[in-house]
């Protein structure tokens, strides 16, 4: 490279003839040079987007006077480099999040953003996401593109961060059965609201519950809080996320306290913002395990309560309240008990509907024992233990979503003769 063409070309008041004659250079680096000025016009910083030196091309993907034009050429360059650098360049101008900076995002042709969302390599595509994930007004479709990308490394930024993403999007790519890992970026999103939590618990996908429940802005139904807490017991990663979750019911309190690791227990027995009747309720099991107080329940599973069960019924105090404390209390030999009593079938019967985990199954009998179509859906979530997706509901009117002679037939099939 001749020291008398690098000083002209890096001169301060090129002529247009000489930035003409610089782009046709023979050496390279004396384009190179050129393609790194800020002050070239459309049609140069054009033409050199076309140089047969892919270093050229790379200076001018990062050169931010390139026009709209040459950018959608670049973002279809055979070279992979030149392609990660124009979104680089589109990263650069994401993180301060200026209206000046966002309306240069903006002004990026579409169709290279277009282009580079579907780029065959990973690191493109990664890179674009990480640019745009928290920009207000970036195209909707290039940023559902981007989130349903298979590659969570291209997803995982806009599924955790875009505010482009509706819920009802976000709830399409979590029933499309996407990778855990994108679960697990949307459930660190802030402000999840109740649909797209209620979303993520239906998967049953334990981590990406977890991350639900460390996530404070997460909106979770009381009811569907009351149902994890029965569910946790064997599943640790929800133990400290849950008990540190606001607004606690008595229910999920009390179920919790008979299996949180006593850090945890006495963790929550401070807490400030739990009611009176949920720490006395805790207070009381740490006194237990500290006097070592054995659980009653399993003296009372030794020993057959189907006549005292018959009693409570002939007194009229076997009903849906006392059914629901021993699940609660997880004294299934009662419960099974008593839904026999009721349904006026034998024990054995109910034992087997139960472990056919069937929702229309386990509806019937809860109709044929007179109980509601609600107690229905808790039998099959708390005494069946059957996966949240599973779980036949009660129709929106809450009545049974099968009618008396399906239930009576689905009964049927239980028929132990």
């Amino acid at each position: 490279m001749s020291d008398i063409d690098k000083r002209r070309v890096a001169k301060t008041d090129l002529t247009y003839e000489e930035m003409q004659t610089f782009a046709s250079h023979k050496d390279s680096h004396i384009r190179c040079i050129l393609a790194e000025r800020l002050d070239l016009p459309p049609e140069i910083l054009y033409f050199l987007a076309e140089d047969n030196d892919c270093e050229v091309r790379r200076l001018i993907a990062l050169n931010p006077t390139t026009p709209r034009q040459a950018d959608l050429l670049l973002a279809r360059d055979v070279d992979t480099s030149v392609r990660c650098d124009l979104t680089e360049k589109i990263a650069q101008l994401a993180p301060d999040a200026s209206a000046t900076e966002r309306s240069k995002i903006q002004d990026l042709t579409y169709d290279a953003l277009s282009v580079l969302s579907r780029d065959q390599v990973t690191s493109v595509r990664q890179i674009l996401s990480e640019a745009l994930k928290d920009v207000v007004d970036a195209p909707g479709d290039i940023i559902r593109l981007l989130a349903k990308d298979m590659e969570v490394v291209v997803s995982g930024p806009v599924l955790q961060f875009s505010p482009v993403l509706t819920d009802e999007d976000l709830i399409e790519i979590i029933s499309s059965r996407h990778s855990d890992a994108a679960l697990n970026a949307i459930s660190k999103r802030q402000s999840i609201s109740e649909s797209v939590s209620n979303a993520v618990i239906k998967t049953n996908e334990e981590s990406a519950i977890a991350d639900l429940l460390s996530n404070p802005t997460a909106q979770i139904r009381e009811d569907t809080l009351d149902m994890l807490a029965d569910r946790a017991q064997d599943v640790l990663t929800w133990h400290a996320p849950l008990s540190r979750r606001p607004k606690l019911s008595l229910h999920a309190a009390k179920r919790m306290a008979h299996y949180l690791a006593d850090n945890l227990l006495k963790t929550m027995q401070e807490r400030k913002d739990l009611p009176d009747d949920v720490i006395s309720s805790l207070k009381e099991e740490v006194k237990k395990r500290i006097d070592g107080v054995d659980d009653p329940k399993d003296e009372e599973i030794e020993i057959d309560p189907i006549e005292e069960v018959r009693a409570l019924h002939k007194d009229k105090k076997l009903n849906e309240e006392l059914l629901c404390q021993w699940v609660d209390e997880s004294n299934w030999i009662f419960v099974t008990s008593g839904l026999a009593v009721l349904s006026e079938l034998r024990r054995v019967t109910v034992k087997k509907i139960v472990a056919s985990q069937s929702g229309k199954g386990l509806m019937a009998l809860t109709w044929k024992a007179g109980l509601s179509p609600q107690m229905g859906e808790t039998i099959q979530f708390k005494v069946a233990k059957m996966p949240i997706p599973n779980i036949l509901k009660m129709t929106e009117k809450n009545e049974f979503p099968l009618d008396d002679q399906e239930l009576s037939w689905h009964l049927e099939l239980f028929d132990d003769g």
